[in-house]
């Protein structure tokens, strides 16, 4: 993890797990312009990297650290769209039954945080109440590591299951840049 010493995200996070994804910030394209970048994500105060296989972190960082520095002393928005920093996935609705709000707030005062401080973040993707299977996405520097399976079933789905009581079990919903995300997060 990167962290500016300034706020990245005012409100929820950004995964990019390609650069074409990446067309939508600024600071996410200059990192994507660095050879060996291959994921980036923002957290309420840091920036996370996966980095490819065959690259090496003692290259990669010090240029990380100038591209983070240059959007920083630019001025520039975040993103191009002001749309695309939306609210978090975990807000309860009005239209949200009791099991929905249980999870939600679950998922945002003590799972969210707690995979925050590991430079990722769980996005929610909805709850079936006949099946009892939450679904939710890992991200950053929890999407698509091994141990990010070990944290959705073992600390994840227990916590749930224990809290709210229709809840049977959790679903990871993959992305197509997860395969590619293996390879390397970026710690510091």
């Amino acid at each position: 993890m990167f962290y500016p010493g300034k706020p990245v995200m005012e409100v929820g996070s950004a995964d990019f797990p390609n650069s074409r994804a990446g067309m939508a910030s600024p600071l996410a394209k200059a990192l994507f312009r660095i050879d060996g970048v291959s994921r980036v994500f923002f957290g309420s105060d840091f920036v996370t990297i996966t980095k490819a296989e065959d690259f090496d972190w003692d290259i990669i960082k010090p240029e990380v650290f100038a591209a983070i520095m240059d959007f920083y002393t630019s001025n520039q928005p975040l993103f191009y769209d002001a749309k695309v920093s939306s609210p978090p996935d975990t807000a309860i609705k009005e239209d949200d039954d009791e099991t929905v709000a249980m999870i939600k707030e679950l998922l945002e005062t003590r799972i969210r945080p707690a995979v925050q401080d590991d430079g990722g973040d769980v996005e929610y993707f909805g709850f079936d109440p006949e099946t009892g299977i939450v679904k939710l996405r890992m991200q950053g520097a929890c999407s698509g590591c091994p141990s990010s399976s070990v944290t959705l079933k073992s600390g994840i789905q227990n916590m749930l299951m224990h809290y709210v009581p229709e809840v049977k079990g959790v679903e990871e919903v993959k992305d197509e840049g997860d395969a590619d995300a293996v390879e390397g997060q970026g710690e510091m």
